[in-house]
């Protein structure tokens, strides 16, 4: 005969095997820990920010703090470029300070864990959620990439690029609804290029240089070790 009570308990035991085994299972699909926003600190307010030149052609303009940090000496090309609600600051100690937090933000971007490796494919055509992306050499953005929140308004995006970062004439990095400018990274191991009229998002952060080809526009930040150059650009930083 069935005994009522033994069945209980067995129905009882294998409920809580099959809920323990659930969690272990959403456990195991998080991943990684979501990346952090790291402390801009005295930078933040710099659009553009080198180490050695900042030169610009034609009518750039400028939302934000243009800073060139020591040994850098002059920045050029302003007029006939153009700076608003911000101020050129020339190896003076905020330019310093700006240009070591940025080194600080730099080291704290290569530093965080990998979600996903993309080496050797196109950024353009994509539609990617917050996470960390990592490339073991160059990177590229043929056409449209998607930075989609998934809902997510404070979704943090960290491209992790070993070396170079270029983009196609005309290629994109847009946001989806709710998202953040000022939350995307892109933390280059050596050049930054943006090809003629790009219209790119997010802060990027070049070991070496950043070069803006004609008519590309920036929402972010461009930061380098070394130069930055500009041609008839638009750029701001992002709230």
């Amino acid at each position: 005969m069935n005994n009522p009570k033994k069945n209980l308990v067995f129905y009882g035991l294998t409920l809580m095997i099959v809920s323990v085994a659930a969690l272990l299972s959403a456990s195991v699909s998080i991943g990684s820990p979501a990346p952090a926003v790291p402390s801009l600190g005295r930078a933040r307010s710099f659009a553009v920010l080198g180490g050695s030149t900042v030169t610009n052609t034609g009518a750039t303009k400028i939302t934000g703090d243009v800073g060139l940090s020591s040994p850098g000496v002059s920045v050029t090309g302003f007029p006939p470029g153009t700076i608003a609600r911000g101020a050129q600051h020339v190896g003076d100690p905020a330019a310093n300070e700006a240009q070591r937090d940025a080194q600080t933000v730099y080291a704290a971007l290569a530093g965080e864990a990998c979600n996903t490796p993309l080496t050797g494919q196109d950024l353009g055509g994509k539609s990617l959620s917050p996470g960390v992306y990592c490339f073991t050499s160059s990177a590229q953005v043929t056409g449209q990439l998607v930075l989609d929140t998934r809902g997510d308004r404070n979704g943090i995006w960290v491209f992790q690029i070993a070396s170079t970062l270029t983009t196609a004439p005309n290629a994109s990095v847009v946001l989806g609804k709710g998202g953040r400018a000022g939350n995307v990274f892109w933390q280059v191991g050596s050049a930054a290029t943006l090809g003629t009229g790009t219209a790119f998002t997010g802060n990027i952060l070049a070991y070496s240089s950043i070069t803006m080809n004609t008519g590309a526009s920036l929402s972010g930040r461009a930061w380098a070790r070394a130069g930055v150059t500009m041609d008839s650009n638009i750029m701001h930083v992002p709230q």
